[in-house]
């Protein structure tokens, strides 16, 4: 390999660093509009709507979705906010209740026992309680802490929104003119090589959206049947609003049921929490198998290559390496197969 091409190669992964880092909200309206191109030319053709018209209309279209999507989740999550804050003094006078009876019991209990081995069983449970009430404060407040940062990053997601926004209507409208300029920047003979490699990574784009909502629709499966199993009320809408929470940004399976889990232990319903707590574990076990094996699929590598570049990248650059990594293994594969980079080794003898 030679020195040009380690150069160009290096520039390459700097730029979609910063592409992936600082640019993600232009790199996310460059995808979105090439995605929604079809859908333009659609409006173009058989509507005989000009080329602005047909951009806005769809990507106003799209984000219409979009908001509606995340309206009827945030919605719905904040009805059961107020909800639960309404019903708040009801749980924790249940749990009241809970101790003061398990209290009772405990104490008829120690009246049968020796007064030796009453006594030690005392301080085991109180070392016992001292070490629970430690790790609830732990998780009370690492979930404060949880629910701190993600409102924290409310503002930086509205601005990351409002300039995807701009930037998809500003790219949608000049899309063409964006890809011939592009082509431009490289001479006749290897225009054709770009375009298949631009062409690869269109269908890797889609094959990437396509096995994300795979993921999501097996994840949808496994919560639906982990809830039936613990007989929960309103399983399939449960299961919607947990699925929906996991692909949006910063949140995660876990910011539903682990909070769940607490308050069914404190409230003495132990079975539903660990229930749940099983439930969370088998779905972050269940992703960690299925997502490497989707994406290597959907996108045209296999899958101990998508494992390894979403370790490598999260390792090195944390979550955006998740994508990253894939990213330029596609890339790289894209490249060989159009010629446009070579890497052949030999050894001296």
């Amino acid at each position: 390999m030679s020195l040009r091409t380690l150069v160009f190669c290096f520039l390459g992964v700097v730029l979609l660093y910063g592409l992936f880092t600082i640019g993600f909200p232009f790199l996310l309206a460059m995808l979105v509009a090439i995605l929604l191109e079809p859908v333009v030319q659609a409006l173009v053709r058989y509507f005989r709507m000009g080329r602005m018209l047909s951009a806005a209309a769809a990507c106003t279209l799209f984000t219409g979705l979009i908001l509606g999507f995340v309206y009827l989740v945030g919605f719905k999550m904040v009805t059961e906010l107020i909800q639960f804050w309404n019903n708040a003094p009801d749980y924790i006078n249940e749990a009241q209740l809970f101790f003061e009876d398990a209290t009772a019991k405990t104490q008829l209990f120690y009246e049968t026992l020796p007064a030796g081995m009453a006594l030690q069983l005392q301080k085991w449970i109180e070392t016992g309680l001292t070490v629970l009430t430690e790790n609830i404060k732990t998780i009370v407040t690492a979930i404060s802490g949880y629910f701190v940062s993600v409102a924290k990053t409310i503002p930086s997601l509205f601005i990351f929104f409002v300039v995807f926004v701009i930037g998809l209507y500003l790219i949608s409208f000049s899309l063409p003119k964006l890809h011939e300029s592009f082509l431009n920047l490289f001479d006749k003979l290897s225009r054709g090589k770009v375009t298949a490699v631009l062409a690869d990574l269109r269908r890797a784009i889609l094959g990437f959206i396509f096995a994300q909502f795979m993921i999501s629709v097996l994840t949808y499966v496994v919560t639906l049947v982990g809830l039936l199993v613990l007989g929960v009320d309103y399983p399939l809408a449960i299961a919607l609003l947990i699925v929906g929470v996991d692909v949006l940004p910063v949140l995660g399976t876990s910011v539903v049921l682990i909070p769940w889990a607490v308050y069914s232990m404190l409230s003495g319903n132990s079975h539903l929490g660990i229930g749940l707590l099983v439930l969370l574990l088998g779905l972050m076990i269940f992703r960690r198998l299925i997502e490497p094996k989707i994406i290597g699929d959907a996108v045209g590598i296999n899958a101990l290559a998508a494992l390894v570049s979403m370790y490598v990248g999260f390792q090195l650059i944390g979550v955006i390496g998740l994508i990253l990594g894939p990213v330029l293994i596609i890339v790289y594969q894209a490249l060989r197969k159009a010629g446009l980079l070579k890497i052949n080794i030999k050894l001296d003898t």
